[in-house]
């Protein structure tokens, strides 16, 4: 006697992944977001450190290029209580602010980056963290010292408005 059956199953599946990345020789695990994008030109040691400074939402964390010669160094002005930041290419003296930081940099009170090890030039990236409708909620702006290869966030603000899409180009 043979029976068939016939089953109709609805599974919904929540994407978290956990990548081993290597660190200045350091096994750790960072994770991942099914939905993150990250540009080709952020370093794995930016990625994994903007990446674990955000909440569980997806991000697209993007690097910072000069528009003007392409340069991928930076000096960095930031204000982590006002929120914003703005960038100097090291290689041409040309200025950008990050995301919506010149709607707000008349109330700000800037402070340059300096690396521990005395370096003021870094590799400049932003995460921005995304809502389920694909809009920017927060901007974290993480650096890396060239020199010392030391990242670190220096500041990170949330975004109460929309629509944000303009957002995600200005880095």
């Amino acid at each position: 006697m043979r029976v068939r059956v016939r089953v109709r199953v609805r599974v919904r599946v929540r994407v978290r992944v956990r990548v081993r990345v290597r660190v200045r020789g350091v096994w750790s695990d960072v994770p991942v977001h099914g939905d993150d994008q990250v540009d080709e030109g952020v370093s794995a040691e930016l990625a994994a450190l903007l990446r674990g400074a955000v909440d569980d939402r997806p991000v697209k964390i993007s690097s910072c290029v000069c528009g003007d010669c392409a340069g991928r160094v930076f000096s960095l002005r930031f204000d982590d209580v006002e929120g914003g930041a703005e960038r100097e290419c090291s290689g041409c003296g040309a200025q950008a602010f990050i995301a919506d930081s010149a709607e707000y940099w008349e109330e700000a009170d800037p402070c340059v980056l300096e690396c521990p090890c005395g370096s003021e030039e870094f590799e400049v990236a932003v995460a921005f963290t995304l809502s389920a409708d694909g809009s920017v909620r927060w901007v974290t702006v993480g650096a890396r010292c060239p020199e010392d290869g030391a990242p670190g966030v220096c500041a990170d603000w949330k975004i109460n408005y929309i629509p944000t899409d303009h957002l995600l180009s200005m880095v």
